[in-house]
């Protein structure tokens, strides 16, 4: 098809763009430590070019001693030495403008390592101190203070609140080495200012921010229970722990920051709230600007969820004027080729809870990996056929399923290995190491081409039939339907409406987009005729004029 890609202002490219997530540690190792790195980044940047993104996402490659998969941070202005250096990542940034390719850098400000510096002066000062302010800390209960403030459980088990030996305890929302900050704090906001202006002074686009609800807190002296932490309402603005209306605030000073820039810094919150009203606060033009919908990770393949859910998400992002965000898979839920092969969800809320089929040998019995990969390349043609940014995650482009088969003692996630010692606490099943595997870049090697000595997740022999070399020169592959649908999605994307139109069959849905960009998807298994109109692209070989199920069609019409 001869047109040309549509020009999108500089100011306004997040809106609709395609964003791919680098999890670093496990995309290339260029120096051969088992660990992905900037300068493995760097020589992919030809691939990411090919692929036809927008924009990549890096998740944290800063200093961690990876409690949580390099969420606990050290040193926020700086890069972990097993990932590279500052002068390798400005060397990245502009390999990636280079080709057109903005970046988004993690940030994660609800809670550092115990390993920052900020951290440790805190345990060696007095209760009371200026450094332990920094945090939260609280006196034990007890005439010791031997017993926590309150019996709240961490996101990952255990106790949210860990003693540090002098009748204080600290409160770590996650892994007992992520103690919260104390955004009360003047100092901790003002760092994080510098934070931001550090790596926008780079060259970075945007931030995807960690947590983005749960910063804020308001303590009483007297804690509340868990039972009744679990009874407050979460969506007036008022919880102790989350979503607090005060929140704004903090991120009415960063929208401050990012618009000394020229064009303006990009931020999207990772905010899991409750409700549209709530998460509209997030994407509002005062604030971050944009916020993850994250509906479509707990929905079945079913055309009534998918349309429901689109037009849930449209109409939010009408009111705030910023642009809904889609995403299918990322480096906290099973991949979605696997999700869609299991049994439904039913409007369970966990992704992970209850994958009994990760044992051994994955993927295993109880997983339809044909009907999962089938109902996958489906959705992400009906996800990048719709107005408003799209989020795509390593790994997805060759229709990878998530690794099940990984040794208890190979595994990394803090979720895992407090689900395994507290058999009551079930976080998300076998935790996220199996959508965390290093990628397989060629068909054979000891790592399947992710680096020169192994890697550091074990990867599954059936990994060299789906590599980037295996699909490379398969126009049928997987990764060359992300590569066409990207390319065509630049040149039809324009507008930011959809029109649904009526299907004959209720499993099918099509909606029309501005300059007669037709999306039809068959969430059935019975073939269905399609309109007249110039086929562009499917997911599935059409014949006769039908499209199997499950399929999307792309038509000009």
């Amino acid at each position: 098809m001869a047109a040309e890609p549509i020009l999108v202002p500089e100011a306004t490219w997040w809106r609709q763009s395609a964003v791919y997530q680098i999890y670093p540690r496990s995309f290339v190792d260029a120096n051969g430590d088992r660990i992905g790195d900037l300068r493995g980044i760097i020589s992919r940047v030809p691939y990411l070019a090919a692929l036809g993104i927008d924009a990549v996402w890096l998740s944290p490659f800063y200093p961690s001693a990876l409690a949580d998969g390099g969420y606990d941070v050290a040193d926020y202005r700086n890069v972990d030495p097993r990932i590279g250096t500052l002068e390798e990542f400005d060397e990245m940034v502009a390999a990636l403008h280079a080709e057109g390719i903005r970046v988004v850098v993690d940030i994660v400000p609800n809670h550092s390592s115990n390993d920052h510096p900020w951290f440790q002066e805190a345990l060696k000062a007095p209760k009371g101190s200026a450094a332990r302010d920094r945090y939260i800390f609280r006196d034990g209960v007890g005439p010791d203070g031997g017993l926590p403030p309150a019996d709240w459980q961490a996101a990952f088990g255990g106790l949210a609140w860990e003693p540090v030996g002098d009748g204080q305890w600290y409160l770590h929302t996650f892994a007992k080495e992520q103690p919260d900050f104390n955004w009360d704090n003047r100092e901790v906001r003002d760092d994080f200012l510098k934070t931001l202006r550090f790596w926008s002074d780079r060259g970075v686009d945007g931030f995807r921010v960690d947590v983005a609800n749960l910063l804020v807190k308001d303590l009483p002296a007297t804690l509340p229970s868990r039972a009744e932490l679990d009874g407050m309402d979460r969506d007036s603005g008022t919880h102790p722990l989350m979503d607090r209306d005060e929140v704004h605030e903090v991120y009415a000073e960063w929208r401050a920051v990012f618009n000394e820039y020229n064009p303006p810094r990009t931020a999207v919150a990772e905010a899991w709230v409750d409700s549209p009203v709530r998460r509209a606060k997030y994407a509002a033009p005062g604030s971050l600007g944009q916020a993850f919908n994250f509906d479509l990770l707990t929905a079945d393949f079913d055309a009534g969820q998918f349309r429901r859910i689109v037009t849930d998400n449209l109409a939010q992002s009408a009111v705030t004027g910023s642009s809904s965000t889609w995403v299918l898979s990322n480096h906290d839920v099973t991949r979605h080729a696997t999700r869609y092969g299991l049994p439904p969800l039913d409007g369970r809320k966990g992704v992970k809870q209850g994958v009994e089929w990760m044992l051994a040998g994955a993927p295993a019995d109880g997983v339809d990996l044909a009907l999962g990969l089938a109902r996958a390349r489906a959705a992400t043609l009906f996800l990048l056929a719709l107005p408003g940014s799209t989020y795509l995650y390593q790994g997805e482009e060759l229709g990878l399923h998530e690794v099940g088969d990984i040794p208890a003692e190979e595994r990394q996630d803090p979720a895992y290995h407090r689900s395994v010692n507290q058999p009551d606490w079930t976080y998300d099943g076998l935790g996220r190491d199996g959508c965390r595997v290093p990628l397989p870049w060629t068909a054979t090697g000891p790592s399947f081409g992710f680096g020169p000595d192994g890697a550091h997740l074990p990867q599954p022999e059936w990994f060299g039939k789906v590599s980037v070399e295996a699909q490379d020169g398969d126009p049928a592959s997987t990764l060359n339907l992300y590569r066409g649908a990207l390319r065509l999605r630049r040149v039809l994307q324009g507008g930011e409406t959809l029109e649904w139109t009526e299907a004959a069959d209720g499993e099918v849905l099509a909606f029309l987009r501005p300059g007669g960009w037709l999306n039809i998807t068959n969430f059935g298994e019975a073939p269905v005729a399609l309109p007249d109109g110039e086929l562009l692209l499917a997911s599935a070989p059409v014949e006769d004029g039908l499209l199997p199920g499950p399929a999307t069609a792309w038509l000009r019409v």
